[in-house]
């Protein structure tokens, strides 16, 4: 808080004019400030958020929590958090219960104030991850089958003599910094393929859904729609959406190095990117949620030029 004290005792007529103007550019410089400050307080969301630690990478400040469902948020899920206070991975363990307050500001989301509930020694059955090793480059891609926001049935197949780029979404996903950031960074290189005749004939990209049940077509071209903001008008001619059987977007989801716990066989929503060379083979896969999409975009360019990308 800032205070301005003026005394307007014994001025002339030109000094309190003068004062007065001063006094309003004054306040008029430190609104913007003060709106700006509460602007954030109030675009800061928090929601109590409890379940089960799966792992801990104390180098990237992310823990892995089963969680029970969120209420006005979102329905018990598994997946990545960042703690905002790094010191609390060194008490931290898998299969300890958590509680913590679920923050979302912006484009960005955190954990703050965890507390360990319980130990593995006290908690009985705790789930364990499941991981399937991730694919090397230079590893053939199977030929899955899914459908796509068109109900038309799509393979990997097709994608042949093209580069295909691919994430995992879905999009109850509430959290700005994981599906959002991942489909607003393939609406930005849809855009920039469609300005690129040359690019786009070399080059395709594809949002594989994590929550089939709810994710339908009709779903997924909506969503879709919306982050190109052609709506009604979208043709998804080089990003489509699809979804599928649940147990074949299983295979695919291990395929690329996603994890799913014993417990009901649920996916962990960890971010995962992969870049499939023409010929059907894996070039790359970016991991996390800080790939850029000029990145991905010098990756195409090489691949359309012949020339070899690095794998990380």
């Amino acid at each position: 808080m800032v205070w301005l004290t003026l005394s307007f005792g014994d001025m002339t007529g030109r000094s309190f004019k003068r004062r007065l103007i001063f006094l309003c550019v004054a306040i008029l410089a430190l609104l913007p400030l003060a709106c700006a400050g509460s602007k954030g307080e109030e675009q800061a969301r928090r929601y109590q958020l409890k379940g089960t630690i799966v792992s801990v990478d104390k180098p990237h400040k992310q823990v892995v929590i089963a969680h029970e469902a969120i209420e006005d948020l979102m329905e018990g899920m598994t997946m990545p958090y960042t703690l905002k206070d790094g010191s609390a991975f060194d008490v931290m363990r898998a299969g300890d219960k958590i509680q913590a307050t679920l923050v979302i500001a912006g484009e960005r989301s955190w954990l703050e104030d965890p507390v360990i509930t319980q130990t593995p020694q006290a908690t009985a059955g705790a789930p364990t991850p499941v991981t399937s090793a991730e694919p090397q480059p230079g590893a053939s891609v199977p030929d899955f089958a899914l459908i796509n926001q068109d109900g038309k049935r799509i393979t990997f197949q097709q994608y042949r003599g093209q580069a295909l780029l691919l994430t995992f979404i879905y999009t109850r996903c509430p959290l700005p910094d994981f599906c959002t950031r991942m489909s607003t960074n393939f609406a930005a290189l849809n855009r920039t393929l469609q300005n690129d005749p040359d690019l786009r004939q070399h080059a395709h990209l594809l949002s594989i859904t994590l929550d089939p049940d709810y994710d339908t077509p009709k779903v997924l071209r909506s969503y879709g729609a919306a982050h190109t903001e052609n709506y009604e008008q979208e043709k998804f001619a080089q990003w489509e959406l699809a979804t599928g059987q649940p147990e074949e977007i299983k295979r695919i989801a291990q395929f690329f190095g996603l994890t799913y716990m014993q417990e009901g066989d649920q996916i962990v929503h960890s971010l995962r990117t992969a870049l499939i060379g023409p010929d059907g083979k894996l070039i790359k896969i970016y991991r996390g949620n800080e790939w850029k999409p000029e990145d991905v975009l010098a990756d195409l360019r090489l691949l359309r030029e012949g020339k070899q990308v690095a794998a990380e």
